[in-house]
């Protein structure tokens, strides 16, 4: 149902973890000044990082004795997912929404960047559950529980980036 769902939301993406962002994304002033291009999450080591959205792995390895996994998902946008202690994928491995692309060390770096390499900020573009607004009787009669969470996302254009 989530999948359907957000296949109806534009830029829209399932969180990579379940876990406090601890470094937030800070936009840099020009394409080499100093900035965060995405978020840093704080974690148990160990805990399943999860794609955002489908794609095609475009690299997956080490970068100066830190594991990266790159996913070009199926908008044309990369994720990036760093930090990593493990993963089996590979370059040309296709992913799905939520399926796991390693798992986390300590800390997790995940960042969006539009096909032209300009960096997103994930923060307004991360599907967050809520639920529907009810109302529950107050005359005694029997109330229906909630239904299920739905996904939205709390921003359509990120703060820091413009409209596409």
């Amino acid at each position: 149902m989530w999948m359907l769902l957000l296949s109806l939301l534009p830029t829209c993406y399932l969180p990579p973890v379940a876990a406090p962002i601890v470094v937030p994304f800070e936009a840099p002033a020009c394409p080499f000044c100093p900035g965060q291009r995405g978020l840093e999450y704080e974690l148990s080591p160990g805990t399943p990082v999860r794609a955002a959205a489908p794609g095609v792995v475009t690299f997956a390895g080490i970068v100066v004795g830190v594991r990266y996994v790159v996913v070009r998902h199926d908008d044309s946008n990369s994720a990036t997912y760093g930090m990593l202690r493990r993963s089996e994928l590979a370059a040309g491995d296709r992913v799905a929404a939520g399926a796991v692309v390693g798992s986390a060390s300590d800390r997790l770096y995940f960042g969006l960047k539009r096909p032209d390499g300009e960096p997103l900020d994930p923060t307004g573009l991360l599907a967050v559950a809520t639920r529907r607004a009810r109302l529950i009787p107050t005359d005694g009669t029997p109330w229906r529980p909630a239904t299920q969470r739905l996904p939205s996302c709390p921003a359509s254009v990120p703060r820091g980036g413009s409209p596409r």
